[in-house]
C-alpha cells in the first residue's frame, strides 16, 4: 500500500512542476505595452508624470519639477527637428521635380530636333 501511495505521489508531483521564470521583475509588462503602443514603463508620460504632484492652497500651480522640465524640452527639441527633417523632405522633393521637368523638356526638346515625316509619310502618319 505504502509503494502504491509513494508511486502516486511521484506521478502527481511530476506532472505539476512549476516552471520558475528568471526574467527581471522591473520589465513585467515591457512587451505587452510596446505592442500596444504604449510606453516602456507605466511611468514614461502621461498624467502620473506630466501633472503636478501637488498646488498651493490658494490654487497657485507649483514649480515645475526638473523631470517635467526635461521631458518638456526633450519634446520640443523632438518637435524641432521633426519640422527640420519635414523640410528638408519637402525641398528635397522640390529639386527631384525640378529635376523630372528639366529631363522631359530636354527629351521633347530632342524630339523636336528629330527630323520629321514628309510626303506619303506624313499623309499616313495623319490618318
Amino acid at each position: 500500500m505504502a509503494a502504491s501511495l509513494r508511486s502516486f505521489c511521484n506521478t502527481v508531483l511530476k506532472q505539476t512542476t512549476r516552471q520558475i521564470s528568471s526574467t527581471c521583475v522591473t520589465c513585467a509588462g515591457n512587451k505587452w505595452r510596446l505592442e500596444h503602443g504604449l510606453a516602456r514603463s507605466g511611468s514614461e508620460y502621461g498624467p502620473l508624470t506630466d501633472r503636478p504632484d501637488w498646488s498651493h492652497a490658494d490654487g497657485r500651480p507649483a514649480p515645475p519639477l526638473k523631470g517635467q522640465i526635461r521631458r518638456q524640452n526633450q519634446r520640443e527639441e523632438f518637435a524641432k527637428r521633426a519640422v527640420y527633417l519635414n523640410a528638408e523632405m519637402d525641398e528635397g522633393m522640390n529639386q527631384w521635380q525640378k529635376r523630372k521637368n528639366k529631363e522631359r523638356q530636354k527629351e521633347e526638346h530632342l524630339r523636336s530636333l528629330m527630323l520629321k515625316p514628309k510626303g506619303n509619310l506624313l499623309l499616313k502618319n495623319k490618318k
